[in-house]
């Protein structure tokens, strides 16, 4: 699954850089970015950190989303506290079926953009944890649905949204070894011309191209390595060093 990520704010920019002018990116920085919990070097979906999302609303100016996405038809606040730590990731297989995101599969898509996501790697009785990203340094680009949902309770408006994830593959078949889970998983990749596809207006075969983007994404692009714990004691916090390269000398590799 994908329940941490790095997401600093330049890539979180990137979109929003290339295809709008100075005026926009002033105007992000003084709405949008206090709102936010920008820089994430690490963030677990299960703090539900509001970050920057790109919908089919407006694929070039970036709105406030918080991980964990809450149903529009979820009727109490205590209803929504008990569901999202279960919708931080929606399995593509699934997407148009389960009640919590099928409505959102066909109308409100959006892209995450991060500088990649950690993983943690079973071994003789202990967890490892690996960051992953691109090998060229660019962000990649995560798949996602959202939802606004009204609070019946306090009257205020939530938006929040989940990553899609893809079956592993064969590099995250080995990272991704949890004895508990049925099979390896990974964030849903994108690239870019496929990440604008992803937020096209809805058509007739919009469930078919979909699922033909809905693929684990190639493991040649990625590149991986240990970092230090992101639970327990020894867990640095979101600071820059959080994604550092660190060595275990009782972990024998991959």
């Amino acid at each position: 699954m994908c329940y941490d990520i790095k997401a600093s704010l330049e890539t979180q920019l990137v979109r929003a850089k290339r295809l709008g002018d100075d005026t926009v990116i002033a105007e992000i920085e003084e709405l949008l970015l206090p709102k936010t919990d920008l820089p994430v070097y690490h963030a677990s979906g299960f703090n539900h950190p509001s970050l920057l999302i790109y919908t089919e609303a407006d694929p070039n100016f970036p709105t406030v989303a918080t991980w964990g996405l809450v149903p529009f038809w979820v009727k109490s606040e205590d209803q929504q506290k008990q569901i999202w730590n279960q919708t931080l990731n929606a399995r593509c297989e699934t997407l148009f079926e389960k009640p919590a995101f099928r409505d959102a599969a066909t109308h409100q898509r959006c892209l995450l953009y991060v500088d990649g996501f950690y993983e943690h790697h079973h071994f003789r009785g202990k967890t490892y944890p690996f960051f992953i990203g691109r090998k060229d340094g660019n962000p990649l680009i995560l798949g996602g649905v959202y939802s606004d949902w009204r609070n019946p309770d306090s009257g205020t408006n939530l938006t929040s949204f989940t990553i899609v994830t893809t079956p592993g593959n064969p590099l995250m078949e080995r990272i991704h070894n949890n004895p508990k889970l049925a099979g390896p998983r990974m964030p849903l990749i994108l690239v870019e011309d496929q990440a604008n596809s992803w937020l096209q207006p809805n058509h007739p075969l919009l469930k078919a191209s979909l699922e033909n983007l809905m693929l684990p994404f190639s493991q040649e692009v990625l590149e991986v390595h240990t970092v230090a714990r992101l639970r327990g004691k020894s867990y640095l916090g979101n600071v820059p060093e959080v994604s550092n390269p660190v060595e275990y000398a009782e972990f024998e590799g991959l």
